[in-house]
């Protein structure tokens, strides 16, 4: 484009063939009879190696104007073998993290519908486990609304798409995504205050945190609609060429992630000195294997895997960012469903309280259906046995640490 604002068209006033940029490369004018050769857009460099050659493509200058590229970009810039094919590549990581997705959403669902039914498990630490399961959800449901909006159809040319849903997609894309990592940062911070303080105001703690995981992302992305709307209004905002406009989502995010590698490492430090206080009993390997254990439990809720390329460039190292972050990033939603709420001990025993109340109550909707027949007269003593088992049964519920409540691990006081 800078080209075609260069070249003086009062110098070439008679060509038929005006300069020409077709979304991929720039023709330079030509008179009639002319052909033009270039050599394959740069474009293509990123889906083959260094070790493959690029052909030229040509275009003829005719009376009614340019002809068609001849031959294709895709027959020419582009070649296959027998290996693994570029396109092949893409496709695999998007099935990859499209079930990855799928997985985390329905045990999320699940996991936010148990924790919304048991008023037992309504607590200020629950909560935010469900504000962290919500962010999971949206991240999940943006991920498929954008890829439903630019690769709807395989064949697309969504480089070039400048709709104003299509950036409101990505707005919103980019929102859940922060918001996901807010909440990972919230629920590092909450254990971690948890463990340092004596007298904790949960509570009121409970509404900054609010404002802090959904309020930040609000407003760093609101600024970055707003500068990119003006300073980079190319495209469908699905691209970050412009490096300075993207660190203020980057920026806000890559601090969280190395606050919670931080906090991540102060907790450790705090579990090993309660698992060597000379209270503890048992040998040595066992009270590794518990804190081998609480660390790999901490992993997933903190997103300390998101540290292995916090820093580095967006475009290097893009097919293993691609496969960490998108493929197995993917699963971390169902891998929190699982450990803090499927496997905890207190979610457990309400379900299991949960089902003997209704257990014992159809018992005895059936019995007063057939209290008239003389053969069941006995079963009031067998239903007043389940109950008084019932009532000793939901008596036993333990207390725990405030991390073993998190990560379903008894810890020592």
């Amino acid at each position: 484009m800078e080209r075609i604002a260069l070249h003086n068209p009062g110098e070439d006033i008679e060509l038929e063939c005006p300069w020409l940029w077709d979304n991929l490369t720039c023709w330079q004018g030509a008179n009639v009879g002319e052909v033009v050769v270039v050599n394959c857009p740069e474009l293509f460099h990123e889906f083959m190696g260094p070790e493959d050659e690029m052909g030229t493509v040509s275009r003829n200058c005719t009376e009614d104007g340019w002809s068609e590229p001849f031959p294709h970009y895709m027959d020419v810039c582009l070649f296959y073998d027998n290996t693994t094919k570029p396109d092949m590549y893409y496709a695999s990581v998007k099935a990859l993290y499209t079930v990855g997705y799928s997985t985390s959403l329905v045990s999320l669902t699940t996991a936010m519908v148990i924790l919304c039914r048991f008023r037992k498990l309504h607590c200020t630490r629950n909560f935010i486990h469900m504000n962290l399961f919500v962010s999971f959800i949206l991240r999940a449901i943006s991920v498929f609304i954008k890829d439903g909006v630019l690769y709807a159809q395989e064949d697309s040319d969504h480089c070039f798409v400048q709709t104003v849903a299509c950036k409101a997609v990505m707005v919103f894309f980019h929102y859940c995504v922060m918001s996901n990592y807010f909440w990972l940062f919230i629920e590092g911070l909450y254990l971690f205050t948890l463990l340092v303080e004596t007298f904790f105001p949960e509570r009121r703690y409970f509404y900054w945190y609010t404002i802090v995981g959904w309020g930040t992302p609000t407003i760093c992305v609101t600024v970055w609609a707003v500068l990119r709307l003006h300073f980079d209004n190319t495209g469908c905002w699905d691209t970050n060429e412009n490096t300075a406009l993207w660190w203020v989502i980057k920026g806000p995010v890559v601090a969280s992630i190395m606050i919670n590698f931080v906090l991540f490492v102060g907790i450790i430090i705090i579990l090993v000195q309660k698992l060597q206080s000379p209270d503890i009993g048992g040998n040595e390997s066992s009270i590794y294997l518990r804190l081998a254990r609480s660390t790999l439990l901490l992993i997933p809720l903190f997103g300390i895997h998101y540290t292995v390329f916090a820093f580095s460039p967006e475009d290097v190292s893009k097919r293993e960012r691609l496969v960490f972050e998108l493929g197995l990033g993917s699963f971390q939603g169902f891998v929190v469903a699982v450990l803090y709420c499927f496997l905890n001990g207190e979610v457990q025993s309400e379900i299991k309280r949960k089902w003997r109340s209704w257990t014992v109550n159809r018992y005895f909707a059936v019995d007063l259906k057939q209290q008239r027949h003389p053969s069941l007269a006995s079963s009031g003593v067998n239903g007043g046995t389940q109950l008084s088992i019932l009532s000793k049964s939901s008596s036993q519920i333990r207390m725990s640490s405030p991390l073993a409540e998190n990560a379903n691990i008894s810890l020592p006081t």
